[in-house]
């Protein structure tokens, strides 16, 4: 590890005094659970000019449960998140991504708008978040406003937010009847909490035994969190089945692009892309034939297929 620079740090007590001093030191980076600045400022890929730590600002944190929707806090930790019983009740996708993030003294640290922001295309949470159809808010000195999380990434790194505004919460509306969400992800020691080779989110709504409504994101793929609309459109008007997921799950791995590296090749991913596609989406059945909240209720799936 390098010597770290010098650096101006700066902690606000406001959301509206973080932006200020955003917009003047157009070099600073934000440090919200620090798990990845710290890393890349100690290894010298980071140099920031200033600090914006945003920990001391109040309202930041904790999960609530409204009537019709959840609202996280973006400073919330994904442990918190990972533990939280209105999470694993109304969203159980979401919480099965924050289990397997990295690993425990990571996750008691990392936080939710942390991980959004960071834009990796290997995220664990966005997948699951954009399957629920979550919304961040987003505020600056000017303004508040909402953005889908499916439109907050534009690259590896990048998002749409302006080097003024900050993350301040994500909010989840609640599953209709008959939905069923769902989350995998395989890293390179098979699993568990290191980073995905390939993860996929998918969540859906089953009316009358028809696949009504779907969506797929797939990640470690692609630049950004990738939503496959080839697989959707195989999934919407079926009848779930085996056949059917799988033709899903080649749809799948036909919308992917991803690349290789020192973990695996393109060509390993796609396949991996395939079969992980097809069981998320197992999962994601199981969860709807099993309860109208999607939470998840093993056994069903198989005895229909």
């Amino acid at each position: 590890m390098k010597r770290i620079p010098p650096f101006t740090y700066f902690e606000p007590v406001t959301a509206s005094e973080a932006s200020e001093l955003l917009s003047q030191h157009p070099d600073a980076r934000v440090l919200a659970g620090g798990t990845d600045l710290l890393v890349d400022m100690k290894s010298g890929k980071e140099h920031p000019a200033a600090v914006v730590n945003l920990k001391r600002i109040e309202g930041l944190r904790g999960v609530g449960a409204e009537d019709d929707s959840t609202w996280i806090g973006a400073l919330t930790s994904v442990r918190d998140v990972e533990q939280s019983d209105v999470v694993r009740d109304r969203h159980p996708a979401l919480a099965a991504a924050a289990r397997v993030l990295a690993s425990l003294p990571i996750r008691r640290l990392a936080t939710i708008g942390g991980n959004l922001g960071r834009a990796s295309p290997a995220s664990d949470l966005a997948p699951p978040l954009m399957t629920l159809d979550a919304t961040v808010t987003v505020e600056s000195r000017a303004e508040t406003r909402e953005i889908p999380v499916a439109d907050l990434f534009v690259g590896p790194g990048e998002t749409v937010l302006r080097h003024d505004e900050i993350i301040t919460s994500i909010r989840l509306p609640l599953s209709s009847p008959g939905a069923g969400a769902a989350f995998r992800k395989l890293g390179k020691r098979g699993g568990g909490t290191d980073i995905a080779l390939v993860g996929t989110a998918a969540s859906l709504v089953i009316t009358d035994g028809t696949i009504a409504n779907a969506c797929v994101v797939l990640a470690s793929v692609g630049p950004t969190p990738l939503r496959s609309r080839a697989a959707e459109e195989v999934l919407c008007g079926a009848v779930p089945s085996e056949a059917i997921l799988e033709e899903a799950g080649v749809a799948a791995a036909d919308s992917a692009t991803p690349i290789s590296d020192v973990r695996a090749s393109a060509a390993y991913r796609t396949a991996l892309t395939r079969v992980l596609t097809r069981r998320t989406l197992r999962d994601a059945v199981s969860a709807a034939q099993g309860s109208g909240k999607g939470i998840p209720g093993r056994g069903s799936l198989r005895k229909s297929l």
